[in-house]
């Protein structure tokens, strides 16, 4: 489960989906970063993300939410960077058999 790690060892209620604000500003928990939590924050482009301390001081857990969606280019190069040809060093460009 996304975020358990952190919810366990920090005792935090972070999840995946939950609406935080940092450093006054909102934003929404996008995936698990292990130690950290992978936010998008509502400035930044869908998908776009930092990795925040759980127990950070300026960090506030709000309620659940709903992420904003992705366009059709950003989740394809979101499959990219999820797939074997990131992992193995190859280009996006090789991801989409164009180079």
């Amino acid at each position: 489960m996304a975020c358990e790690y952190v919810r366990e060892y920090y005792g935090v209620p972070a999840q995946v989906n939950r609406r935080i604000e940092y450093q006054g500003e909102g934003g929404i928990i996008w995936k698990d970063g292990g130690n950290y939590i992978c936010v998008c924050m509502d400035s930044d482009k869908p998908g776009r993300t930092v990795n925040i301390h759980p127990t950070d001081p300026d960090l506030k857990y709000l309620e659940m939410g709903e992420p904003r969606k992705l366009t059709r280019s950003q989740k394809r190069y979101q499959e990219y960077l999820d797939s074997l040809y990131y992992e193995a060093g190859d280009s996006f460009a090789t991801f989409l058999g164009i180079g």
